[in-house]
């Protein structure tokens, strides 16, 4: 008999930090995938990062992950996004070569010993009962474990489209759809839904008029995603901007019917935030244009992705709007666009820890749970694979609450509010911004990772030694002195009042316009040896550090309604005292805490009181 202690199923994004946090805490780990040659593959935009989402890969580093460590050794072009705005709001972007972030994916996932990555693609998993015991494949093996992580993004009942003239199933071009399991997990009495997503039109970079498009640069090549490696950027290459305007909307109004989701053959909700051009064109009838981006595949290809015309319009069609958009006029496609549909699991069927309710040692991550984007997937595929590892060990499961991390934030909305659109990311679905930024990732959840036992010793120390200088240059900043006239030229430089008499730095840094280090510079006769990073997350907490109090309060509030647990065993639709809207979602969801109960769309503040009321009387019972 094979066995292993935890089977990931998927060798996506989340597929691959699944496997690699399950084996870095301990466990025997099988990565199982339909073809070994595309594990870590970016199927669609090769690029890492953005707003949030660049937040969430940073989070996935200091906690072992690996995402961060193959997007610097891939990364022909980087760009920090709100670089006009303060730091605290810096977003993180790499453009990526497609090869070398496969590549890197894979090397850093046979680093790991007890992971052993194989090609096979699961038919049917096992069940005793409500409990899973291993999956079986296609090619007639059968292998057991006490924890499975499903993380097979868009392959269950995948289907791709291109016009109207018939469907392709498959999970992603050129790889066969997983009918057999979608079929099983549906008898087990699983909800599916379906969504849709899609990929834009390749063309051959030779083709492009760069004399019609604008050159997009990249900026802050000191600047690395991961806190444990500093690899050697390879080569940087430029972006390009177009816009699709009047004449490539006259084309696709003129062929709206001809398109998969428009067409009336595709039924699955695409994604709000990332939709096809025809859905921009149909629901922003007023834009004059759409941006359009050119970016590069590789380094070794002149093939560029068309990022802003994502498509299921006939391949021919998507011609002919390709070539009205300015600089593409003899644009050459290699490859054309489609849209796909799947099937995923509303995910309100989970548990916090990303189990199935429903069914024991089962774990869903990714796409499956209605959320597009890599690094989302990536941040489930982590939590879901430390928690299928602790399972076995008989370790309580690992969370992240919404005041931890986005990666808290992202899990939490989907356990508890579920999805009616594929999920996407945001800042301002986090309560706590100022809290959660891409500089202090370390400083948050390093500890955590280190208890968790994903970081090795090296690590560990590399943490440790980023968070204590954070520390060391927040009190001397706290200690030091700026006399009148050291300081005061540098504040009339900077538009400020000078001073009239001494004052802490740490006080002064809080206008705007000052940066810490200079105030050091005036002040003392040596600066501290700490990395530049210390020195942003030092400045970031001093400055904003009345703003940051009161949303560490808000937390503290938050942590008192998390700390009431609500008991498994309640029978809420028996409570009178809660409105029916409230009894029906919270008997659906069954949440965790008083705290997750709170942020269930219907639940009222009153229906939380009378909770907390009920509650306490069973507790009341149960005790005599």
């Amino acid at each position: 008999m094979t066995s292993f202690d935890v089977i990931v199923v998927g060798g996506g994004h989340a597929g691959v930090e699944a496997a690699n946090a399950a084996s870095r805490a301990g466990a025997r780990a099988l990565l199982l995938t339909s073809n070994i040659e595309t594990v870590g593959q970016m199927s669609c935009n090769p690029a890492i990062g953005g707003i949030a989402k660049g937040t969430v890969v940073r989070e996935i580093d200091a906690m072992g992950g690996l995402m961060g460590r193959a997007a610097d050794r891939a990364t022909i072009q980087f760009r920090m996004l709100n670089l006009s705005k303060g730091p605290a709001v810096w977003a993180p972007r790499a453009q990526c070569d497609r090869g070398l972030y496969r590549r890197a994916i894979r090397s850093l996932l046979e680093e790991q010993s007890n992971l052993l990555v194989r090609q096979g693609t699961v038919a049917t998993l096992m069940f005793s009962g409500n409990t899973v015991e291993g999956v079986n494949t296609t090619d007639g093996q059968s292998l057991f474990a006490p924890a499975v992580v499903l993380a097979a993004g868009t392959f269950l009942r995948g289907k791709m489209f291109v016009g109207l003239d018939g469907a392709i199933e498959g999970g992603r071009s050129g790889d066969p759809p997983a009918n057999e399991l979608a079929d099983q997990l549906r008898e087990a009495g699983l909800r599916v839904e379906r969504f849709k997503t899609g990929t834009p039109p390749r063309v051959d970079g030779r083709t492009v008029d760069y004399e019609r498009v604008e050159e997009q640069v990249g900026t802050m090549p000191e600047y690395r995603f991961s806190h444990f490696e500093r690899t050697e950027r390879p080569d940087q290459k430029s972006c390009w901007i177009t816009w699709a305007g009047g004449e490539a909307k006259e084309i696709i109004e003129r062929h709206i019917n001809e398109s998969a989701l428009f067409g009336g053959v595709i039924g699955g909700r695409g994604p709000r935030y990332c939709p096809s051009i025809e859905d921009k064109v149909v629901r922003f009838p007023d834009a004059e244009r759409h941006q359009v981006f050119l970016e590069p595949e590789g380094l070794h290809t002149t093939e560029l992705y068309v990022n802003g015309l994502s498509t299921s319009l006939p391949a021919a069609v998507q011609l002919q709007f390709l070539q009205a958009v300015p600089g593409l006029e003899r644009v050459r496609m290699t490859r054309c666009g489609y849209a796909i549909e799947y099937d995923y699991y509303p995910p309100e069927q989970l548990r916090a820890s990303m189990e199935l309710k429903s069914i024991e040692g089962l774990y869903l991550a990714g796409q499956v749970n209605g959320t597009t984007g890599y690094e989302e997937a990536g941040a489930q595929g982590l939590i879901a694979g430390l928690n299928a590892t602790h399972r076995t060990q008989g370790l309580e499961p690992v969370t992240l609450s919404r005041e931890q991390a986005y990666s808290g934030v992202l899990i939490d909305d989907l356990v508890t509010r579920g999805v009616d659109e594929p999920y996407r990311l945001f800042t301002s679905r986090a309560e706590f911004r100022l809290l959660l930024r891409q500089d202090n990732a370390i400083e948050r959840l390093s500890e955590k990772a280190a208890s968790w036992g994903v970081l090795g010793e090296s690590e560990k120390k590399r943490a440790a030694g980023k968070v204590e200088s954070t520390k060391k240059l927040m009190s001397v900043a706290e200690r030091a002195l700026a006399r009148p006239s050291e300081i005061n030229p540098i504040l009339r430089d900077a538009g400020e009042n000078g001073l009239s008499e001494p004052q802490r730095v740490c006080e002064l840094v809080r206008r705007p316009g000052l940066s810490l280090r200079t105030l050091l510079e005036h002040t003392m006769e040596e600066l501290p040896e700490v990395d530049d990073e210390a020195w942003t997350t030092a400045e970031i907490e001093l400055k904003y550090s009345g703003y940051m109090k009161r949303e560490r309060d808000s937390v503290r509030q938050l942590e008192d309604m998390a700390a009431f647990r609500l008991p498994d065993e309640i029978d809420y639709l028996e409570i009178a005292s809660i409105c029916t809207e409230a009894r029906e979602k919270l008997n659906r969801i069954r949440p965790e805490s008083l705290a997750q109960a709170g942020r269930i769309p219907g639940v009222s503040p009153s229906d939380l009181q009378n909770l907390v009321v009920e509650v306490t009387k069973l507790r009341r019972r149960q005790a005599t």
